[in-house]
């Protein structure tokens, strides 16, 4: 786990080298154990690299080269099936010296060029200078868990780990981009390649960018080299499948344990992380886990430290936690913010900086259970959406006349699971009944009805439409089924989203953060089995919960009432922090930035619901205004 920058620019401007070290010194948490950067200043091709050393410590730095320098490589993530892969490349051949993933990723390149992503289990994201063939090759893991960020200015060609090496390195302005604020208006994240910042692009999970060289006239080509096929299993049973799932996820897990350094595992006392850290209990024979666990003392609905505890007596882990204390929000959010790089979803990546902080303190890489939800169909607006296609085929009498569809009977018995999401029923069914599918999800997710209200006019007034991006992905051909359109937006927008956050808390603490259960292997499964099988009766992540029936202790099994982690920042808006968000929302930064209405923000502040969402954005985006566009670091605590 690392962070890399660099860029090639022809124009040799004697600034260069200070530029890939002001990138750098951008992104030194992401890598505080070594620095390094490969140069040919001939050809205007600079790579840097921040290394945290986990994989072969002694032998993996970075910029790595073959010994002739004719391909040299800087990575960030893990190469999981590094040692199949390594015995593969020495059978061919190849001169490898080390047990490091780097190495192997290298000469798998040399062996297959750019089809070597198709080899890899694992998330990466990096860049190649094939000398040779004057080009530079990069690449983002299939399901976007690590980030790849570039720009193109003029002849130049910059990239990096995070957006703010980029900025640093004098080739961007600094400039807000409206289609990104109306997505993050919208979404709470940005769609496709934008960004935040104008001019900034991120590649899209299993996407790869090829720069050619030639002439010293930069041709940029990017491609697609994977994306999620829906080609359905219906030779198998439910039996199989659940046999199935429960051997990928143990596999995965299996080589999610590879590492060099002290490992552990986030538990929120949820299934997901629940069954990752059994999972690795029990594989690691004669080692002891350590878990870390946050929570708040807000109430009983923001703490579930007691479900923790169970998993961790179960498994005889190492148990640490942390409660989060709202006074601390004035300084712990703007920090976060300037991690981030952008706004982000959900108050959550708060207790996820704290834990982070807290597990940094004895290991250094730690499991998760992230991206179970979009995965295993684990969101409630999965069962309210298919309520509605249930009523509507039930009135119209075309339920059983539809591949994959969920029957109004069927899914009776699991109603019970809605019976807190009344505010969500209210809305979707306020209008629009029966709409198309499409209109119905978004409206679902669609946050902009409640906040719309709080930005000037101006803002909104642009061509661009987030319906429409949406649309593209929701109604992509080959779905077949409601829950594969509904999970696979989720998959292409949400879980980067959710993923951007677990990347940079981990990396502001210096930790390598390792999802297992987003092992592209289990996405791929997922996507093959029969909705009506996957989905059966409406019952959340009832594939995923069969396969890990007897792993995990019977109360987080048998568990109903698990809301992802609520935290309560409206409470403290109201409340402990009420000075710090005026004086961030009502500032004259604020006022004179044009972009909100001042009078309508402040209503805002103290009426918000419990788990409402427009402040938590409103303070997000105000902060990253003001430290990524202003450049005003006085509201932070950190070197910048």
């Amino acid at each position: 786990m690392c962070g890399f920058a660099g860029f090639i620019d022809f124009s040799n401007n004697t600034d260069r080298q200070a530029s890939l070290s002001r990138m750098l010194d951008t992104i030194g948490h992401r890598g505080p154990d070594d620095r390094g950067v490969a140069i040919d200043s001939e050809r205007g091709v600079f790579l840097g690299h921040q290394r945290l050393a986990i994989i072969d410590p002694e032998n993996g730095r970075q910029p790595m080269s073959v010994v002739d320098n004719s391909v040299s490589v800087v990575f960030n993530g893990v190469i999981y099936n590094y040692l199949e892969l390594r015995r593969e490349l020495l059978a061919k051949g190849h001169p490898i010296k080390s047990y490091s993933d780097t190495e192997v990723l290298l000469y798998a390149y040399i062996e297959w060029g750019e089809n070597c992503v198709a080899r890899f289990i694992g998330m990466f994201a990096f860049a190649i200078w094939d000398k040779n063939k004057n080009k530079v090759f990069c690449a983002r893991d299939r399901i976007g868990i690590k980030p790849f960020y570039y720009a193109i200015h003029q002849n130049t060609f910059v990239f990096g780990s995070e957006i703010k090496s980029i900025l640093a390195s004098g080739y961007v302005d600094r400039r807000a981009n409206t289609a990104g604020l109306k997505d993050y208006i919208t979404f709470q994240f940005c769609l496709d390649d934008k960004t935040m910042f104008e001019g900034v692009s991120k590649l899209e999970p299993g996407q790869a960018v090829t720069v050619d060289l030639s002439n010293r006239q930069l041709s940029v080509h990017r491609t697609q080299y994977w994306d999620l096929q829906y080609e359905i299993d219906t030779s198998h049973d439910e039996s199989w499948f659940v046999d199935h799932l429960s051997g990928l996820v143990e596999d995965s897990v299996r080589m999610h344990l590879r590492s060099d350094v002290p490992l552990g595992a986030h538990l929120s006392g949820g299934l997901d992380s629940s069954a990752v850290v059994c999972l690795a209990s029990e594989l690691l024979v004669g080692e002891k886990v350590s878990t870390f666990t946050g929570a708040f003392r807000d109430g009983p609905q923001y703490d579930e430290t007691a479900y923790a505890k169970k998993v961790s007596s179960f498994c005889g882990t190492e148990y640490n936690e942390v409660y989060i204390p709202g006074s601390e929000l004035s300084t712990t959010l703007p920090n976060l913010m300037y991690y981030m790089d952008e706004p982000v979803a959900g108050p959550g990546s708060i207790p996820q900086y704290y834990v982070s902080k807290l597990a940094a303190d004895k290991v250094k890489v730690v499991l998760g259970g992230q991206g179970g939800d979009e995965l295993f169909i684990g969101y409630a607006r999965y069962l309210v959406a298919y309520l509605e296609q249930c009523l509507s085929g039930a009135i119209y009498e075309t339920a059983h006349t539809q591949p994959y569809a969920v029957t109004l009977e069927s899914i009776v018995p699991n109603l019970p699971l809605l019976k807190t999401y009344k505010p969500m029923l209210q809305n979707l069914w306020g209008d629009g009944l029966f709409e198309s599918a499409d209109k119905r999800y978004f409206k679902l997710i669609d946050r902009s009805s409640s906040v719309t209200h709080l930005f000037n006019d101006d803002l909104l007034s642009s061509n661009y439409q987030p319906f429409e991006s949406f649309q593209k992905i929701f109604n992509r051909d080959g779905l077949h089924s409601l829950i594969n359109s509904m999970t696979y937006f989720d998959l292409k927008g949400s879980l980067p989203a959710l993923l951007h956050v677990e990347d940079r808390t981990s990396m502001a603490a210096s930790i390598e953060s390792r999802v297992p259960l987003l092992d592209h292997r289990i996405v791929e499964f997922m996507a093959r089995i029969p909705p009506n099988i996957k989905f059966a009766n409406g019952r959340m992540k009832h594939l995923f919960k069969e396969s890990v029936r007897n792993m995990v202790p019977k109360e987080i099994f048998e568990r109903k009432d698990k809301m992802g982690f609520p935290t309560p920042l409206n409470n403290w808006a109201r409340g402990v922090a009420n000075d710090f968000v005026k004086d961030i929302l009502l500032s004259p930064q604020a006022r004179q930035r044009g972009v909100y209405d001042v009078r309508s923000v402040e209503k805002a502040i103290n009426n918000e619901q419990e788990f409402g969402r427009a402040v938590w954005g409103m303070l997000c985006m105000e902060l990253w205004h003001r430290i990524h566009i202003d450049q005003d670091t006085s509201v932070l605590n950190i070197r910048s």
